[in-house]
This record gives C-alpha cells, sequence and structure tokens, in this order.
C-alpha cells in the first residue's frame, strides 16, 4: 500500500498574497512531504503494519515512554500532520463560525486569548514541532505544543488546527522570526471553516 502525496487544495502561488510563498509551498509540500510519504511506504512494505491505515500506524508506533521515536512513527506522523495542515489554510477570506467561536470563547475567554495561547505556545516549542487547537476527550478545547512530528492522534484528542514550527515551514518567507510566521498564519492563513468541521 502506498502513501501518496496528496495534491495541494490550491494552486503553489494561491497563499502568497497572504504571507506563504509559492517557494515555501514547492520545498514544503512538493519535496518535505513528500520524502515522508515515500519512507512511510518504504518502512511499512513487508512490516505489521503492511495494509494498515495511516491513522492506525500513528497511534500504534508511538511510544509514549520515550523521547524518541521510530523512523516509522516519525514519517508516518509527518506524513499524517502534513495532510491536514494544507486543509486547516485557505486563499480566500475565512471567517470563524459562530459555533467555533462559541467554542473557543468559552474554553479560553476570547478568541484574542486563545490566538496569544496559540503564538505562545507555537513561539515556545524548543526546535522542532507543532502547536494545536485540540479537542480533548471530555469535549473541551485546549492548545498543545508537541516537539518533532508528534500529534494529538497519540493522545486520543481531535486536531482542529494545527501550525507547523519547523523551520521549513517559515524560514523562506519569514526567516528565523517564527512569532511573525505564527501571527499571520492566525491572522492570514487559517481556514476557520475547515476547523470548525472537526469539531
Amino acid at each position: 500500500m502506498a502513501f501518496e502525496l496528496p495534491d495541494l487544495p490550491y494552486a503553489h502561488d494561491a497563499l502568497a498574497s497572504k504571507g506563504m510563498s509559492a517557494e515555501t509551498l514547492e520545498y514544503h509540500h512538493d519535496k518535505h512531504h513528500n520524502a515522508y510519504a515515500t519512507k512511510t511506504t518504504d518502512l511499512v512494505k513487508g512490516s505489521a503494519w503492511e495494509g494498515k491505515s495511516i491513522d492506525e500506524i500513528v497511534k500504534g508506533t508511538f511510544d509514549a515512554s520515550s523521547v524518541t521515536q521510530s523512523g516509522l512513527f516519525d514519517n508516518a506522523s509527518q506524513y499524517w500532520n502534513h495532510c491536514q495542515f494544507w486543509e486547516m489554510m485557505s486563499p480566500g477570506d475565512s471567517k470563524m463560525p459562530s459555533e467555533l467561536e462559541k467554542a473557543i470563547n468559552e474554553s479560553f475567554g476570547s478568541t484574542d486569548k486563545f490566538m496569544d495561547e496559540f503564538k505562545a505556545k507555537g513561539a515556545g516549542q524548543f526546535g522542532s514541532g507543532w502547536v494545536w487547537l485540540v479537542k480533548d476527550s471530555d469535549g473541551s478545547l485546549k492548545v498543545t505544543n508537541t516537539a518533532n512530528g508528534i500529534n494529538p492522534l497519540c493522545y486520543n484528542q481531535t486536531a482542529l488546527l494545527g501550525c507547523d514550527v519547523w523551520e521549513h515551514a517559515y524560514y523562506i518567507d519569514h526567516r528565523n522570526a517564527r512569532p511573525a510566521y505564527l501571527d499571520n498564519f492566525l491572522n492570514e492563513l487559517v481556514n476557520w471553516e475547515n476547523v470548525a468541521s472537526r469539531m
């Protein structure tokens, strides 16, 4: 079973006016994400994970007791993360649906407080990783950050919004200014309708 690189849901240059260049997407999607797809496919061949879904592989290979994960987990989780990431952005104007805004206000006090926490967790993630808005098992919304490729699936949480804070996600457009990248992501790039649909 091959894990295919999904097509972007928009043209490579569709986000350029909103702060994410075609060059970034050519490297990030066409090279980085494609490498995760290829390596996951290769590592699964002939293993006990052959024929399993990507969700099953991510959950089944995650080792909560170890800082270091297996090569299969690292590649499979990053494949999954990026499949979500492209869908979470939009070239169009996106407004936060009322049901999502209500849930965020109930959990964080306001959308501004949520965005402040999201940006702080993303900027504070040491090294490579992700920052997430998740729906926890009790139904509450939380902001979390994860190292490397670890994602909310590993903790039985639903990923509503994720932002890649590996340097390859922002260095072409923002150099080392991760906070500026996060601010731009939330204010210009997020597909809030997609986030709400994950509730």
